[in-house]
């Protein structure tokens, strides 16, 4: 199960930081990865980590704003949301899967298991 958190309302310029718990230990072999949806609009990728933990991965939108980064030992995986824009505010999701590929870090559909969300809302 994930849980995510840490979402709320900001000005623009600001920061947040949400953290995304997983219960099962087994997601340390998994890729985890951030999403967001707007309000109309379909979900997007942010940002996530390869199944190796490796890599990292971002959607243009965000780079050089967001960074994302796990602890291993708490099971969680963070994402620290910087200089940010009212374009930005969404529900964002965190997802994993075993079976993303490098060609699918992108993709909803590679994700098996998903969060509940957590809203963040910027201010102009």
């Amino acid at each position: 199960q994930l849980q995510a958190s840490g979402g709320g309302l900001v000005q623009a310029g600001g920061t947040l930081r949400l953290s995304c718990a997983a219960s099962r230990r087994t997601f340390g072999t998994y890729a985890m990865g951030w999403f967001r949806q707007a309000p109309g609009k379909e979900r997007e990728f942010v940002a996530a980590f390869s199944r190796s933990g490796g890599y990292t991965y971002y959607a243009d939108s965000v780079k050089g704003r967001f960074t994302i980064s796990r602890d291993n030992a708490k099971n969680t995986v963070y994402l620290q949301m910087m200089n940010l824009k009212p374009e930005d505010t969404a529900l964002y999701y965190c997802a994993v899967g075993n079976r993303v590929i490098t060609s699918s870090i992108g993709s909803a559909s590679a994700y098996d298991f998903w969060g509940q969300g957590t809203l963040v809302t910027v201010s102009s």
